[in-house]
Formats: structure tokens, sequence, C-alpha cells
């Protein structure tokens, strides 16, 4: 099962969150650390707050672009 860790953005949907995670890189030439960021939609019985680190997981496809579900809060 794969998990990531994000940010929550937006809690504006009924039960589910949009979660922002980032990655970093490094540039394989200039070496450069490169941020990259990318948004999922979660399922979220938990309910919580915009700006909550929270730990997602994937799961089954809830609806067209859901397919991971908050499994913990990591940090408020």
């Amino acid at each position: 099962m794969k998990a990531l860790i994000g940010t929550v953005i937006s809690t504006k949907m009924q039960k589910t969150v949009v979660v922002k995670v980032d990655t970093f890189w490094e540039h394989p030439l200039y070496k450069k650390k490169v941020k990259k960021s990318k948004k999922y939609l979660a399922h979220d019985e938990l309910g919580v707050k915009e700006g909550t680190k929270v730990k997602i997981a994937e799961t089954r496809p809830m609806s067209k672009r859901k397919r991971w579900r908050v499994v913990e809060v990591v940090r408020k």
C-alpha cells in the first residue's frame, strides 16, 4: 500500500479534502534541489482542518478523481 504525507489545502467538499504533497529531487546536471508539488483528492472521515499535515494512503476508487483516503493526522 502506497502512503504519502502532505498538507490539507482545501476542505470545501463533503468528506473530501485536497492534499498537497511536496517532493524534492536533485537536478542531474546542476545538482540543485528542486521542489515539485502535486494535489490529491482524499476521502476524509476524520474531519481535518486546513493546514493540517496528514498521511494519505491508496484505496479503491471512490469517485472519478478520488483514489486516496486520510489515514492519520501527523501534525495539526
